[in-house]
């Protein structure tokens, strides 16, 4: 199975990172595009804005920001779509929080993960 992985913004751009799909709603802040070496800018598969200002990166949130976001996620018309312009290649879900570990792209990644699997019946 092909991999997502999820990568900062702010960090430079691999080859190794495979498709770079930027997954915040909002540019992050001082990033140019040539620098964000983007292939996608998937906004709709963000949080909604009142969860992303609820969750407010913190940690003590971020069990029940999973839980909320993979809901929100379970509903999103935008996933199919997401889904089949990633197909089974190596994808990088980019964002702009500052910590690598309890941000929605870490969420997203592993939802991302699990319905990949659900469609490829394994």
């Amino acid at each position: 199975m092909t991999t997502i992985l999820t990568k900062r913004a702010y960090d430079p751009p691999s080859p190794q990172d495979g498709l770079r799909v930027l997954v915040d709603r909002l540019w992050p802040r001082g990033l140019s595009k040539d620098k964000a070496a983007l292939d996608h800018w998937m906004k709709e598969l963000a949080p909604t804005t009142a969860l992303r200002k609820w969750f407010d990166h913190r940690p003590e949130r971020f069990a029940e920001f999973k839980r909320r976001y993979d809901e929100e996620l379970q509903h999103n018309p935008a996933v199919p779509d997401a889904l089949a312009q990633m197909g089974r290649r190596k994808v990088t879900l980019v964002y702009g929080a500052r910590d690598p570990a309890i941000n929605h792209a870490v969420v997203l990644a592993d939802f991302l993960t699990r319905s990949r699997r659900k469609t490829s019946g394994s």
